[in-house]
């Protein structure tokens, strides 16, 4: 009995090949809770990740867990903004409903218990766990000099008022970091009590609500927006110092520890391998850095490497570069 249900613990984890096999398979499992594990092979963290699944499949045979390697299929990676491993998306009715990023055991069984009980909240949800979520809340608000809750992200906002809200921001050259409601259903719902606001976007400078669009509009027409919100510095200088922040700079997804995708992952073995001092830049941890950076260099993927400020390219240069024996001497700044 014990080996029938390893088998079927076994087979509990669906792996997913293709797109269409994806697409396929959305509206079969649209009446129960579906969990992707989008992961790669080359991070350990997913394969403990898997271990998990695996366990969380045995305690909920109701849900179907699925995992997809998301290298291997980027359409559907592109698709749901997938942009380090690992990630998990949640669906009920063939619609995303939740997201995790990161290896979150504890983070990813709570999911998975809440969505599966069908309710937004666990249904032990008492005293302890709203204290734990008002500190989280309060962790979130603070995360930033300048924090906008908003539907979708500054790039590509899922409603008209996030819209106006980011372009009143762009404007006025204000710093912020955003939120997206949409990835966290406990946030969105917890969020309006916590700060006696019903509705997004809203805005926090140092941790307090300063409003909504409204309160935003009447800010910028009374003057008063550019005293109580931070100003960036212009995008330009930033990138340029941070090009030449040190001799060698690699911008990758991820860093020297942990490579966030494969590209990055070979471009880090091919520097650690000449010996070379370098520092390393995460574009996933400031989107205006990975936006502008495409436009500052000219040049639209990921890792981009510089020697003294100046680009000298992705992979495939480097690559092509240490083949030819021309890497060493470009790093040391002898060519």
């Amino acid at each position: 009995m014990a080996a029938g249900a390893l088998e079927a613990a076994a087979v509990a984890v669906v792996e997913v090949g293709s797109a269409r096999q994806f697409e396929e398979l959305l509206p079969l499992k649209a009446k129960s809770l579906l969990v992707v594990h989008f992961w790669a092979p080359w991070a350990p963290q997913c394969a403990q990740m898997n271990e998990v699944m695996t366990e969380l499949a045995k305690e909920h045979p109701q849900v179907s867990f699925v995992k997809l390697e998301a290298e291997a299929v980027p359409e559907v990676s592109e698709k749901y903004e997938i942009s380090s491993v690992p990630t998990f998306l949640f669906f009920k009715n063939s619609q995303s409903i939740d997201r995790l990023d990161g290896a979150h055991a504890p983070e990813l069984t709570k999911k998975v218990q809440r969505h599966a009980s069908g309710s937004a909240f666990p249904p032990s949800t008492k005293e302890h766990p709203k204290e734990d979520l008002n500190l989280r809340l309060k962790k979130l608000t603070n995360a930033a000099p300048c924090m906008l809750f908003m539907k979708g992200t500054p790039q590509e906002p899922r409603c008209g008022f996030s819209k106006q809200m980011v372009e009143i921001l762009n404007k006025h050259n204000i710093q912020f970091s955003s939120f997206d409601i949409f990835s966290d259903e406990e946030v969105r719902q917890g969020l309006k009590a916590y700060s006696n606001w019903p509705t997004y976007p809203q805005l926090y400078v140092s941790g307090e609500l300063i409003g909504g669009l409204d309160i935003i509009k009447e800010l910028e027409a009374s003057e008063e927006l550019d005293t109580i919100c931070p100003k960036a510095p212009k995008l330009e200088e930033r990138l340029k110092a941070l090009t030449n922040k040190a001799s060698v700079m690699l911008f990758m997804k991820g860093n020297k520890q942990e490579a966030k995708c494969g590209f990055s992952k070979q471009i880090l073995e091919i520097l650690n391998s000449t010996d070379v001092e370098y520092e390393t830049f995460d574009i996933l941890e400031d989107e205006e850095v990975r936006q502008g950076l495409k436009a500052y260099s000219s040049w639209p993927t990921y890792p981009q490497l510089y020697v003294k400020g100046e680009l000298v390219g992705g992979l495939d240069i480097v690559k092509e570069l240490k083949e030819n024996g021309e890497l060493l001497p470009i790093l040391r700044g002898e060519n």
